[in-house]
């Protein structure tokens, strides 16, 4: 699977290091602060009803401080925003292949093989820049995608509470706080999918890379060639 827009599988220039690590904990943290602040809600709103328990700040401190680094670990290993098709659309080294296909005499690239002279070139041609550009929106999409699922199953679960609730007697005036955590959800939830510019901003990203490729013609033809004859070495 392509995986051009998160440069963590890849090394970086020694010039964007700051940069891109910057960007990569800014992708474990904001998710898991974002997960640690719901389950907080949900906790106070309803699971502290039935266990009743109340750390002491120091102790809240920590909890909340290990969570949020573990659920930010956590989503942050899993493949989830690699799999949307925003992600794998026009990616820069599908135009790469293409554009070997096109050469005489040119082997065709595999998936691999495009990802590595898309990174060579990104790290040793591109203007550090795109590589500005490429790292902030990157990071925007993966966020994006983490919090929407965040809050699709804490609404989720927040209603299957609410019923829970409602069959054990309670009315809607016993549970205000969960009924509005609830609806607070479901509301951000469906703004992130009706009001979402992550996945139209990271295809304009691709398109921006594909077409310094284009500009720079010559440059990656000299580079599909060289490939060619260490490749067949």
């Amino acid at each position: 699977m392509a995986r051009e827009q998160n440069a963590s599988d890849q090394p970086v220039e020694t010039g964007s290091f700051a940069s891109f690590g910057r960007y990569e904990w800014i992708r474990i943290l904001f998710p898991g602060f974002f997960f640690t602040l719901l389950s907080g809600l949900f906790f106070y709103g309803f699971i502290n009803r039935y266990i009743g328990f109340a750390p002491d700040p120091l102790e809240a401190i920590l909890l909340f401080a290990g969570l949020t680094l573990t659920s930010g670990l956590m989503m942050y290993a899993r493949e989830t925003p690699k799999r949307r098709k925003a992600f794998q659309e026009n990616q820069p080294s599908k135009y790469l292949s293409a554009r070997a296909r096109t050469m005489k005499d040119m082997e065709l690239l595999d998936d691999a093989q495009s990802r590595q002279l898309y990174f060579y070139i990104l790290n040793n041609h591109i203007p550090p820049l795109f590589h500005e550009k490429i790292f902030f929106f990157g990071t925007i999409y993966s966020i994006m995608v983490q919090i929407r699922r965040t809050l699709f199953w804490f609404a989720v679960i927040g209603t299957a509470a609410l019923g829970f609730q409602i069959s054990k007697g309670f009315t809607l005036a016993d549970q205000q706080g969960l009924l509005v955590f609830t609806l607070a959800v479901w509301l951000l939830y469906l703004m992130n999918i009706r009001y979402n510019k992550a996945d139209r901003k990271m295809q304009e990203n691709y398109q921006d890379q594909i077409f310094w490729l284009q500009m720079n013609n010559d440059l990656v033809e000299t580079i599909l060639r060289r490939w060619r004859s260490s490749h067949r070495l």
